[in-house]
């Protein structure tokens, strides 16, 4: 195999792999050894740095993995969008979708206490919507179903892994883009807010402070953070 022809394989393999293919998966494949297929690889990673490529190939969780570049983002985010139906969500929809993105996988119990409100009827929204999906049950009493979010979500906003996500002070901003603007926030539905408030949500009313974004960054932000391999392990969807 010629060097021209390695690189044009390995080019291949990465962009027909689903998860960051490995240097064992890659060497494996070509028939060549570790070093010289990692000599292919930052031969393949320093092509694609010049500013006239809108694609970069990136070492993430152990692999390669092409992605867009970041200045490109918000153009592919607009082309992305113009594929789409219109889609409306409703503030109580979103507040819960961004807990799950920045959360998940992540459980109904553990959204009420997040949120301050019980999401039954949100949940199902955002099933209905196809922005979010099952991912297994917890492993604890009871056993809770698991949520995350979907390709559809990931198409949606215009990302191609959760590592792209913004803070989540910055996800309203991301969302209106992707809804198109204000006009994407749609009035709340009547399931979406008569259930009974929980204890945290009662505390917050009393208090005077109101449910949105910004505290729930503030929220979550206390909170553990999920381990990296639950996040790319929830960025994929099963067909």
């Amino acid at each position: 195999m010629t060097p021209e022809e390695m690189q044009a394989a390995l080019e291949a393999i990465i962009y027909a792999a689903d998860e960051p293919a490995t240097l064992d998966q890659i060497a494996g494949a070509l028939g060549v050894e570790k070093t010289e297929a990692r000599a292919a690889l930052d031969l393949l990673v320093a092509s694609y740095a010049t500013d006239k490529r809108g694609i970069e190939v990136r070492k993430v969780a152990g692999g390669w993995k092409s992605y867009t570049k970041p200045q490109h983002h918000d153009v592919v985010r607009k082309f992305i969008k113009s594929l789409q139906p219109p889609l409306r969500l409703t503030m109580p929809a979103l507040e819960t979708l961004a807990v799950i993105a920045y959360k998940q996988p992540v459980t109904v119990p553990e959204i009420n206490e997040i949120r301050g409100v019980h999401v039954g009827g949100v949940i199902k929204t955002l099933l209905e919507k196809r922005l979010i999906t099952t991912a297994g049950r917890k492993e604890v009493i009871g056993r809770p179903i698991l949520y995350r979010t979907s390709k559809q979500f990931m198409m949606r906003f215009g990302l191609s892994d959760l590592d792209e996500l913004p803070s989540l002070k910055e996800f309203e901003q991301l969302a209106q883009a992707a809804l198109g603007s204000d006009s994407g926030i749609a009035p709340a539905e009547p399931e979406e807010t008569a259930a009974a408030p929980s204890p945290a949500a009662a505390a917050i009313q009393a208090s005077g402070e109101t449910d949105d974004l910004a505290e729930l960054a503030e929220d979550l932000s206390e909170l553990p953070e999920q381990s990296r391999a639950a996040k790319a392990a929830s960025s994929s969807e099963s067909a």
